[in-house]
């Protein structure tokens, strides 16, 4: 059953809004953090139980929202103990959550749009089109699913979710606004109190967002580059075409210093692929187009789904482009695939899309829009 499209999801409300919000009901605006702590400290959905407030307004609150989660589809758990869930949207699509466990942190990995309009070559859930953007509740919801069922998995663990990674399904700066509110709780001590080191939003290249980013978060950025060169990823990420690379490297350029001078890097990820952007002239042509940037560069093998025409490298293949680049002072890592045996790693997530024949006419219209 889906929510009432007038009925606001607190779950998603961030702690400057809710005190704009307490206001206008007339209340103090010092609620606000009370009303947070029971909804993101003591994951409790029912106002009735919030005992330090008052029941007037415990009943203004329950008349204008709920506390709603996105609806448990599945939940699997890989033999390398990576898990994911499958959570259902208001929209009726669903989408994928997955959490990576490691020694001393695990990484949740949180969709922020139903599909993704953006089409990149490599990616099967740029193949799937897309639906519908997620609400900041929803993101949050996906959040508050997995801590709550990891504190069991892990009862010897203080905080089960280390780092959030907006690396999901869709591009997050094309959701803007219900992102960012996301990031913000998660980063809140009346939300869930994560490093903002440890928060990473993840775009494939909208430069202007990047921008808009700058203005309102420090939370850390990612971007999804893939090739070293136009040519290349104008066919690899065609959001490309709009925003070349030497746009994208200026925005991020102002992002690090605007937020935090020269403390930061933006972590480039760069999906290797055989026999097409991992031969020994691209690992050449990447270091010295990173030469000057700051950044730590993040090697992803590429990870094969039904349909593509692409393979995955050697590893063999992988480790002399690492080392290419590391002779060439660049700080690099080999990310480790993981969840691949139930399709959760890097570039396998699918969800599942409801109503096709109206996703695909979206999908045109704003694929057209972003790529030009």
């Amino acid at each position: 059953m889906q929510q009432p499209a007038d009925k606001l999801n607190f779950l998603g409300v961030t702690r400057s809004q809710m005190a704009s919000l307490l206001e206008s009901l007339g209340e103090k605006p010092y609620r606000a953090g009370q009303i947070l702590k029971w909804i993101h400290h003591r994951g409790l959905d029912d106002f009735e139980e919030m005992t330090d407030i008052s029941k007037g307004l415990r009943a203004k609150l329950a008349g204008i929202g709920e506390i709603r989660e996105p609806e448990i589809i599945t939940e699997r758990v890989s033999e390398d103990g990576t898990r994911k869930w499958l959570v259902r949207s208001l929209s009726g699509s669903a989408v994928e959550t997955v959490f990576i466990p490691e020694a001393g942190r695990g990484t949740l990995c949180v969709s922020s749009q139903v599909g993704c309009a953006l089409d990149c070559s490599f990616c099967s859930t740029g193949k799937q089109g897309y639906n519908s953007d997620l609400t900041a509740g929803e993101i949050i919801g996906q959040l508050r699913i997995a801590m709550r069922s990891l504190a069991s998995a892990y009862p010897d663990r203080e905080r089960t979710v280390t780092n959030v990674v907006m690396m999901g399904m869709g591009e997050p700066l094309l959701n803007f606004d219900n992102v960012t509110a996301a990031v913000d709780l998660m980063m809140d001590d009346l939300g869930y109190g994560i490093s903002k080191r440890k928060v990473t939003i993840s775009t494939a290249g909208v430069v202007p967002a990047i921008y808009r980013l700058a203005e309102i978060t420090d939370a850390s950025l990612a971007i999804s580059l893939h090739a070293p060169n136009d040519s290349l990823r104008n066919e690899l990420v065609p959001i490309n075409r709009k925003y070349p690379i030497e746009e994208l490297l200026t925005a991020c350029r102002h992002y690090v210093a605007e937020k935090f001078g020269e403390k930061r890097t933006v972590t480039v990820e760069y999906t290797v692929i055989d026999k097409v952007n991992d031969q020994p002239e691209h690992a050449v042509e990447l270091a010295e187009l990173l030469a000057d940037f700051p950044c730590k560069i993040n090697l992803i093998p590429f990870n094969p789904f039904p349909g593509t025409p692409y393979r995955r490298p050697s590893m063999i293949a992988v480790r002399m482009f690492q080392d290419r680049l590391v002779r060439a002072g660049h700080s690099v890592t080999v990310r480790t695939t993981r969840g691949q045996d139930i399709q959760a790693a890097c570039g396998q997530l699918v969800g599942e899309v409801a109503d096709k024949t109206r996703r695909s006419a979206r999908y045109r219209r704003l694929a057209a829009e972003i790529v030009g």
